[in-house]
């Protein structure tokens, strides 16, 4: 489904992502493991048309993406979450998902309100209430709704489990697992090791911009000297 061959991505003249390769399959969860800082985020943002990369290709269901704006890579079936959750604090939630509706594609789930709630059933409870008045765990919750409403074919996911209280980690993690078992497609951003091990099938680990380590997350849950090299504190 997403095929990315070298990319190298700037910052003004700081070099963040160097010679950048992965693939995903579709119906796959891909775990992008590595410390704060390690490129996961600009990866995703790459991906999305958020950042432009200097170099490389991204090709999307045997389409390149290469110096597509964001709104272009949605529209072609890319959902983005961001770490920064950016709803829409004055709008409802009914409001906020109404926002990210997009028509439904073929030959993937179509999600409706009804739908998403049955996913986040919290949500349901609160339909009227403005996303500033919902508690962070909840924000995030409505992210992911609001992304499900413009029926992505791939999801791209930023460290979803960050800033939330363990009970919230543990709703996510069900959440993320109800999305792989409906069949959705995510690349997943995370530095909790756990929570990614519990829902991805393989992993790539970046350190420093550069894919140090590719493999199974059975594979990578026995190797305890690449865990220790890239993933510890």
């Amino acid at each position: 489904m997403l095929e990315i061959s070298n990319l190298n991505t700037y910052y003004g003249r700081a070099h963040i992502l160097t010679d950048l390769s992965l693939n995903v399959q579709r119906g796959e969860v891909v775990a992008l493991l590595g410390r704060n800082g390690a490129g996961k985020s600009t990866t995703l943002k790459s991906i999305n048309g958020l950042v432009q990369p200097e170099s490389g290709s991204i090709v999307f269901e045997n389409e390149s993406l290469n110096r597509q704006s964001a709104h272009v890579v949605c529209r072609r079936g890319i959902g983005y979450v961001p770490e920064e959750r950016r709803i829409f604090t004055d709008l409802t939630v009914m409001e906020n998902l109404e926002v990210g509706t997009r028509p439904p594609r073929k030959e993937f789930p179509v999600w409706t309100p009804e739908r998403v709630f049955e996913i986040f059933p919290n949500l349901a409870e609160m339909r009227n209430r403005p996303g500033g008045q919902m508690s962070g765990g909840e924000q995030q919750m409505l992210t992911i709704a609001r992304t499900l409403m413009g029926n992505p074919k791939l999801v791209l996911l930023d460290e979803p489990s960050e800033g939330l209280a363990p009970v919230i980690v543990q709703q996510m993690a069900k959440t993320i697992h109800d999305l792989k078992r409906e069949g959705l497609t995510i690349i997943l951003s995370e530095q909790n090791l756990r929570f990614a091990t519990k829902l991805a099938d393989r992993a790539y680990i970046i350190e420093k911009g550069v894919i140090q380590y590719e493999g199974t997350m059975d594979d990578l849950a026995a190797d305890e000297d690449v865990r220790n090299a890239y993933l510890t504190v």
